[in-house]
């Protein structure tokens, strides 16, 4: 995978919550970038480790962080899909609209788990798109992880409330190759 992966706030914080971030450079070097309203969300003061995490990537030059000026084709994207969506389309968050708009904008995959509220754009833009799950597989593949430790990290993420399609990655894999 060559192209940037622009991730929203649901995808990153699974792997921040569970200290699995280190991953995502490892997989994509060079290639992870974090749209600033993402980091903004996790800017929240309840959850300081998650940020000072996302921080530490961030001073390592590990991962990007990515701003959408507001004079930009990426900015009336990020506003149709978080303001003003064109009729039968739905408003969606701040994280998955800059990780959409960004990937639209760049030619990028969007990092993003909530696949009920954006399918329809990913379509519509004709976007590459990532999830969580797809992410450990990747890293499973190239080997940087192994089967027990992405059931570990699985669950975890579980345990965490993240949606992940599968009880264990076991059985994701199963899933992806039956």
């Amino acid at each position: 995978m060559t192209d940037l992966l622009f991730f929203d706030t649901d995808c990153l914080s699974a792997f921040l919550w569970v200290r699995s971030e280190n991953l995502l450079p490892q997989l994509y070097p060079g290639k992870v970038i974090i749209p600033k309203p993402v980091y903004t969300e996790l800017c929240n003061p309840t959850i300081p480790h998650l940020k000072n995490r996302l921080d530490g990537l961030l001073s390592n030059d590990l991962v990007s962080l990515q701003d959408i000026d507001i004079d930009s084709e990426e900015y009336s994207t990020y506003y149709q899909l978080t303001e003003s969506p064109a009729n039968g389309h739905k408003i969606i968050g701040n994280g998955e609209a800059a990780s959409i708009s960004l990937a639209k904008k760049h030619g990028g995959i969007a990092a993003c788990n909530n696949l009920h509220d954006i399918q329809t754009y990913i379509s519509e833009f004709g976007l590459k798109h990532t999830t969580t799950s797809d992410i450990l597989v990747d890293a499973y593949d190239r080997k940087l992880i192994t089967e027990s430790e992405g059931n570990t990290i699985w669950s975890n993420m579980l345990a965490k409330r993240r949606r992940l399609g599968a009880f264990s990655f076991t059985e994701y894999l199963k899933m992806k190759r039956p």
